[in-house]
């Protein structure tokens, strides 16, 4: 079975980071959502996103970087919202632990803020080609805009990244893709009445 880990710190954009947990666990993927730490956190587990939306992750970061030291997920995923890509980008250890699992050969998705705000403070997008929030791409360390592309989602080797809260259904169905094949993601597609 597949596995996917997706990183929610306060101040996420719901639709964005909820739309792929229930897409890829349509398409049998095993996803674990993860609580990282910030100044606003009040519960180790509950987080609270840009809409005032609170959810309850599965586990927090040190339990879930306790299990990964032995068993990397095949996809790790940051969703964005600006204060909370803020607040991934912050943590130094899911920063590590995201170039340790590229490193590995492991798909890195961000969409919106992320791929510029938390990706952009690590090796990950060097020499890929890549999209997020249309205007900021100069948030991003300055080698990587040089391969900023204006589209929908970016897919280059193992990163996927895309735009923003519209782009959420088009880009869980490219993670399903690459995780599950075009079957799954077809099947997925179909059955959600996708446009």
């Amino acid at each position: 079975m597949k596995t996917a880990a997706v990183f929610l710190a306060d101040g996420f954009e719901e639709v964005e980071a909820l739309t792929p947990v229930d897409y890829l666990r349509r398409a049998g993927v095993e996803v674990v959502t993860v609580a990282i730490p910030s100044p606003t956190t009040k519960k180790e587990n509950l987080v609270t996103g840009s809409h005032k939306i609170p959810v309850i992750a599965d586990t927090t970061l040190k339990e879930y970087l306790s299990k990964a030291a032995s068993e990397k997920p095949d996809l790790l995923f940051c969703p964005g919202g600006g204060k909370g890509a803020e607040n991934l980008s912050n943590c130094a250890e899911l920063l590590e632990h995201l170039e340790e699992c590229f490193d590995k050969g492991k798909y890195i998705s961000a969409i919106c803020a992320s791929p510029a705000v938390v990706l952009g403070k690590t090796k990950i997008p060097d020499g890929k080609k890549w999209t997020c929030y249309p205007g900021m791409s100069t948030e991003s360390n300055e080698a990587y805009q040089l391969n900023y592309e204006d589209k929908v989602f970016v897919t280059d080797g193992t990163l996927i990244t895309s735009r923003a809260a519209g782009a959420a259904e088009e880009f869980s169905i490219e993670l399903i893709r690459l995780l599950c094949g075009a079957e799954t993601a077809k099947k997925v597609h179909d059955g959600t009445v996708q446009r």
